[in-house]
C-alpha cells in the first residue's frame, strides 16, 4: 500500500500533463479536420465544453487503462466510446456551423445583376453593321 501512495503525485502530474496535451490535439485536429473557419463561427462556450470533455476522455480512457489488469479492458473500452461520441459530436457542431451560421453573398449577387436590351445593329453603306471589321477594311477596286 506504501508503493502505490508514492507513485499517486507522479501519476497526478503525469495525467496532468497528458490532459493539457489531449486538449491542444483536440482542438488542432477539431481545425484541421473540420476547418478553422467553421471553428470561428461556433460559439465559445460549446468549444470550451466539447474540447473539454474529449480531452478528459482521453485522460480517463488511459488510466483505466492503467489501473486494469489487461490495458484493453471495459472502463478503457468505454471512455474510448465516450471520447468518440465527442469527437462525433464536434464533427456535427462544424457541420451545423457549415450549413446555418455562414454567411453567403446570396444578397450581393441579386444586387448585382443587371438587365440588358438587345440592340439592334445599324447597318452601314456596304451593308455591313456600323463598327464591324468589314467596314473597317474596304475592299480595293481596280480599275
Amino acid at each position: 500500500m506504501k508503493d502505490r501512495h508514492d507513485l499517486m503525485p507522479i501519476l497526478r502530474l503525469a495525467y496532468s500533463t497528458q490532459f493539457l496535451i489531449a486538449l491542444m490535439a483536440v482542438f488542432v485536429l477539431w481545425s484541421q479536420v473540420g476547418g478553422q473557419s467553421h471553428l470561428d463561427l461556433l460559439p465559445w462556450s460549446v468549444k470550451l465544453v466539447l474540447g473539454l470533455a474529449a480531452a478528459y476522455g482521453v485522460v480517463r480512457a488511459t488510466a483505466a487503462s492503467v489501473s486494469g489488469d489487461r490495458a484493453w479492458n471495459g472502463q478503457a473500452v468505454r471512455w474510448l466510446g465516450f471520447t468518440l461520441a465527442v469527437l462525433a459530436a464536434c464533427g456535427y457542431a462544424t457541420y451545423y456551423a457549415h450549413m446555418n451560421l455562414e454567411e453567403t453573398d446570396d444578397a450581393d449577387q441579386q444586387q448585382d445583376t443587371t438587365i440588358s436590351r438587345m440592340q439592334i445593329p445599324v447597318v452601314g453603306q456596304a451593308g455591313y453593321p456600323l463598327g464591324s471589321a468589314a467596314q473597317i477594311v474596304r475592299p480595293i477596286h481596280h480599275p
